[in-house]
């Protein structure tokens, strides 16, 4: 819906606006008439009409808020003509690239070089991503005010300094933000974070990401790490079905019934894979992929793993990669060395996996003690049910 009053109106902070506006008439409105049958329509004419109200004021002030006439002209046109059954349907509103998908555009226009990268990823992923605030902050592991506080800055920026919403015909320089935000709103997806999540995954989010990353690695068929990243996500998404048993807990990776996976997803995944790495230009994310397939086989060749996890530490070092290289380690020297790595990563002080992977590690060890400590560490900052009920089983385990 962002990105369709984007294109129309030509401005995103106040096509942002002018949405919240809808949805909030829908909220007094719908308590007494009741929801609509096309509640999207309704919402997307709202929106449309405050985002034109708020151009002729603009315009009127003499401020410059359109990127021409023509785009006013366009929505006060659609506007006044008020037709609910074509605004459900419209599909393609401003011809701004070859690139179809209208959210997918929006993202790119989000991903622009005049922002730091990492206000392009956070702004993307909360406004064209569709993630709330609390799940962008857990996604990139930040206090919650930072992200208010940059998506502010960055919506000031883009008016200030007139930025167009325009897509240029070289979109390779936005690429490589664009990867990462698709990788992010799929992790969201994949472990949901939102505090009324129910489930282990968000399956529409996370199916959502596939599409986009589809339509952008063949929008960009020369970028591998897009094809890479495609690939990572159909592996993951492949072990939906064995991820949570019949209570909805957490069920490990080394625990799964691996007849229940998606093996026609798996096939796509290392076609994918294939494609992306005949272009010899190795990246982050086809490593990831690389471990990922790694783990789809029967058996899982874990001095490979480590490897990878080796190679990737070089291109993209970071906390999170050096935990998960230590949860492999675990596999080929033991737990007591893996212990040694974990406990010289610094800045996982809040992200729950840390603990639970100490947890499990001085579990293994034999130190029930600490691994109690490190378990209830785990669950206070879990906020996913299918962990906590993952990680409750292993607390009360240990305490009988």
């Amino acid at each position: 819906m962002l990105a369709l009053l984007t294109d129309r109106l030509g401005d995103l902070e106040i096509a942002h606006d002018s949405l919240q506006e809808a949805y909030a008439k829908g909220a007094v409105t719908w308590a007494d008439a009741g929801v609509p049958d096309d509640a999207a329509a309704w919402i997307y004419v709202v929106a449309r009409n405050a985002g034109v109200d708020r151009l002729r004021r603009n315009l009127a002030e003499g401020r410059r808020v359109a990127t021409n006439a023509r785009v006013l002209e366009t929505a006060v046109a659609d506007a006044d003509a008020g037709a609910v059954e074509a605004a459900a349907s419209e599909s393609r509103i401003v011809e701004l690239s070859e690139v179809s998908d209208e959210q997918l555009r929006l993202l790119l226009l989000c991903c622009h070089p005049a922002l730091s990268q990492d206000t392009q990823v956070t702004l993307t992923l909360r406004l064209a991503g569709g993630l709330t605030t609390q799940e962008v902050a857990a996604a990139l592991l930040l206090p919650e005010a930072t992200v208010q506080q940059r998506v502010v800055r960055a919506k000031r920026k883009i008016r200030a300094a007139n930025i167009p919403l325009v897509i240029p015909e070289d979109l390779h320089e936005r690429a490589a933000v664009l990867t990462t935000v698709l990788g992010l709103i799929f992790n969201e997806g994949y472990l949901a974070h939102a505090a009324d999540a129910e489930t282990l995954t968000r399956a529409d989010v996370a199916d959502q990401a596939i599409r986009l990353t589809a339509t952008a690695a063949d929008a960009l068929p020369d970028e591998p790490e897009l094809a890479g990243l495609l690939a990572l996500q159909l592996f993951h998404r492949s072990r939906e079905a064995a991820r949570t048993d019949r209570d909805g807990a957490l069920v490990r990776l080394a625990d799964q019934d691996r007849e229940l996976w998606d093996r026609a997803m798996i096939g796509r995944g290392f076609r994918v894979l294939a494609e992306a790495m005949a272009q010899r230009r190795l990246g982050p994310w086809q490593v990831q992929a690389l471990i990922a397939a790694e783990h789809t086989r029967t058996s899982t060749n874990w001095p490979r793993v480590v490897r990878y996890h080796d190679l990737l530490l070089t291109m993209n070092p970071g906390p999170v990669a050096r935990l998960a290289r230590a949860v492999a380690v675990a596999e080929v020297e033991g737990p007591e060395a893996a212990l040694v790595e974990v406990d010289q990563i610094e800045g996982l002080e809040s992200y729950h996996l840390a603990h639970a992977a100490r947890a499990d590690l001085w579990e293994r060890v034999g130190d029930h003690a600490e691994a109690l400590r490190a378990w209830d560490r785990a669950a206070a900052l879990a906020t996913n049910p299918a962990e906590i009920h993952y990680v409750e089983r292993r607390i009360s385990a240990l305490q009988r």
